[in-house]
């Protein structure tokens, strides 16, 4: 079988087909409780809101060295198959974090519910998870990949 060449831009840049991931959106029946909650456990405040004035409908933080997106939208607006799904049910996306048991331990404490306990997934890979008060899956990863990766990026 002959290979065709990878498709291109229109400035001529080879496409791929999932470069990264650019924000994670959570959803929330009152969006200012969960930018609220966010904020106290990220020790910052969201940068971003729509709308800038009233009760928010969206709101967004920028997490960690790579300012990786943390939305958080207001129910209503998600997809009909989501808005009736059970507290759990979505995917799971993984945080690093240095230590799993200590952030579950403060995650709990600020009113998550363990939903998968601490798992030893191999050398330098642990999970776990909670459901945040919200309903969405909070998953977070000590992961050896991502440390090796933090000596590569600029101001590490």
């Amino acid at each position: 079988m002959e290979s065709e060449a990878p498709p291109t831009t229109a400035h001529g840049r080879r496409t791929t087909m999932l470069r990264g991931l650019t924000t994670i959106t959570y959803t929330a029946d009152d969006v200012a409780a969960a930018r609220d909650w966010y904020a106290a456990l990220l020790g910052q405040e969201a940068y971003f809101a729509q709308p800038a004035d009233g009760a928010p409908a969206y709101v967004e933080f920028r997490v960690g060295a790579d300012e990786d997106e943390l939305g958080i939208m207001d129910r209503r607006f998600a997809a009909a198959s989501a808005r009736g799904a059970a507290a759990g049910s979505g995917a799971t996306v993984y945080w690093a974090v240095d230590d799993v048991q200590a952030t579950l331990a403060r995650l709990v404490e600020l009113g998550a519910v363990p939903h998968e306990p601490r798992t030893e997934r191999g050398p330098g890979f642990v999970t776990a998870s909670v459901l945040d008060p919200f309903g969405n899956v909070l998953g977070v990863m000590e992961n050896r990949h991502f440390d090796d990766l933090g000596a590569t990026r600029p101001g590490a």
